[in-house]
């Protein structure tokens, strides 16, 4: 028996960036012998054991044959006589496909060394284009490490084009996707696997709504980068740059897509593009099964991002409207997220990038002082039911008036 290192631990140490997560595999043993050492076996589909003492995984050497559609649709086999060769060559990219012993001696048959020192995320073999979620890794690897230098190969990204047409990726699960598409949102420049599944024809499979905004433009007095699609990898860019969380990555990519509604005759306005928008945000939520608060936020900055743009100019009847669409008294947090959203929306525009956004610190006052109306004088005066309700909104709304009054005096 012996065991290897393999993957994303070789590939960090390597690179010399943090490790995070260790795959080991065992060469061979069999099932009974990793049972006979106290291994408790976890994998449905193949064999992986935790290890007794630390919980770690250790997979047993296999191989894999392409048995169906999709990610799953694969047959595997573990034995003692696959070898560490055999095992690595089932691998995504030359970079993943090495491994080391606990000496770090490097076992590197696919020259994934080389190919790390080059910058280049290239495919292990032919049997590549046999995964479809391979498509997704590659551009979310792309996305990670843009920032290194690293592109991807001219022949993988041909070979992730073949894929793209083949129909393989509508076989992908919505949860798979989503795992993928999520992790890739929250890495350093989300904004390079939008554009690697895009330049390998992905992307229009994937997420249509998204790809239809390239080329549609936009006024050039607002949008100086004029180009619908570069401004959402600007906006996109601009979230990760401010450490932003998942829901508002989410909410940046989505947020523009009526734009790609607009008839070519009303080019380069976009008028109504917050309510066309909707349904095609709504659809991509769905289709990916994105998380309940992604999808919800995704909605209200699609909305009511121009809101936020011209809060300043805003009546008080509409800045409450506002505040109660979105909840504020009990759910804070999601308006704070809006607020986000349309700064890095505002901020994603060429040359604008360091642009102020007062429009946040209005927003945020705004919902303190309707906050701050209080509930109990009301409850003395003797309101209840709906009339309660009514008297709450006409006192918001005076609060509103007077921080307006306040803000522009």
């Amino acid at each position: 028996m012996q065991i290897f290192k393999v993957g994303g631990a070789v590939r960090d140490r390597l690179l010399g960036i943090p490790v995070t997560d260790v795959d080991r595999v065992v060469v061979g043993a069999t099932t009974e012998e990793m049972l006979a050492h106290g291994f408790r076996p976890v994998g449905a589909d193949f064999p992986v054991f935790l290890h007794p003492k630390t919980g770690e995984e250790y997979a047993l050497a296999r191989t894999e044959r392409k048995s169906g559609r999709g990610y799953g649709g694969f047959t595997f086999h573990a034995s003692p006589e696959v070898t560490l060769e055999e095992d690595l060559i089932r691998r995504d990219l030359t970079i993943n496909a090495m491994a080391e012993d606990d000496q770090q001696n490097l076992t590197d048959p696919y020259h994934g060394q080389r190919d790390l020192e080059a910058r280049v995320l290239r495919h292990v073999s032919p049997a590549f284009a046999e995964d479809p979620l391979r498509v997704l890794r590659v551009a979310r690897f792309a996305a990670r490490y843009a920032g290194l230098g690293f592109t991807v190969a001219p022949e993988t990204l041909e070979l992730m084009r073949q894929l793209s047409e083949s129909g393989e990726l509508q076989a992908l699960t919505a949860e798979r996707s989503w795992k993928e598409i999520s992790r890739a949102l929250m890495e350093d420049q989300p904004q390079v696997f939008i554009q690697v599944l895009r330049d390998c024809g992905a992307l229009k499979v994937l997420m249509p709504e998204v790809d239809a905004l390239f080329g549609v433009p936009q006024p050039e007095a607002h949008h100086p980068e004029i180009d619908t699609g570069l401004h959402t990898l600007s906006v996109l860019e601009q979230s990760a740059l401010h450490k932003q969380p998942l829901t508002v990555r989410w909410a940046c990519l989505l947020h523009d897509l009526g734009k790609g509604l607009t008839p070519e005759e009303e080019w380069p306005r976009h008028i109504a593009h917050e309510h066309t928008g909707l349904k095609l945000i709504k659809a991509v939520n769905e289709r990916f099964k994105a998380p309940k608060d992604s999808q919800e936020l995704a909605l209200l900055v699609g909305k009511y991002h121009t809101h936020s743009h011209r809060a300043l100019e805003l009546k008080a009847s509409t800045l409450l409207e506002l505040l109660q669409n979105f909840d504020v008294y009990r759910r804070p947090q999601r308006f704070e997220e809006f607020i986000a959203a349309c700064e890095m929306d505002a901020r994603g525009r060429k040359g604008l990038e360091q642009r102020s956004y007062p429009q946040a610190e209005y927003l945020r006052g705004a919902a303190k002082a309707a906050r701050e109306v209080a509930v109990q004088p009301l409850l003395e005066k003797g309101f209840k039911g709906p009339e309660l309700g009514e008297a709450l909104k006409r006192e918001r709304l005076k609060a509103l008036k007077a921080y307006k009054d306040q803000a522009s005096a």
